[in-house]
């Protein structure tokens, strides 16, 4: 189980760095994404989920980051808590703030969480 968590966590920086792309690329051309920016956003939040349980069992089976890289607690923190909790901001933010375009909302957020995941990587590799 903790090969896949570090398999798959590799995945979860790349796709939040790819969407906070994407809606640069849209937001310069003046255009909404295509339905695929959606469909990203969406699977995104369903690897971060799996993710974010898989480390609680890797956790209850006594599973911990390897510690150099600073504190223990900030890999939790970095790859599930602020991601996960900023994205449910991000949505509530992008329906009732900006209708018009909420795809920059997401985008803003995916930027951040590329940093989070990228250090909770970092924190959880050693």
């Amino acid at each position: 189980m903790n090969a896949i968590h570090e398999y798959v966590a590799y995945s979860v920086p790349a796709g939040f760095l790819l969407l906070a792309l994407w809606t640069l690329f849209a937001f310069v051309r003046n255009k909404p994404p295509h339905d695929w920016y959606w469909t990203l956003l969406a699977a995104l939040q369903i690897v971060l989920g799996i993710q974010i349980v898989v480390g609680i069992v890797l956790f209850l089976m006594g599973g911990r980051p390897t510690p150099p890289s600073g504190p223990v607690w900030l890999h939790y923190v970095y790859g599930g808590l602020f991601p996960a909790a900023l994205l449910v901001a991000a949505h509530r933010y992008a329906s009732e703030r900006f209708k018009e375009i909420p795809y920059v909302v997401f985008g803003i957020v995916a930027l951040v969480n590329f940093g989070l995941t990228f250090r909770a990587l970092q924190t959880g590799l050693g």
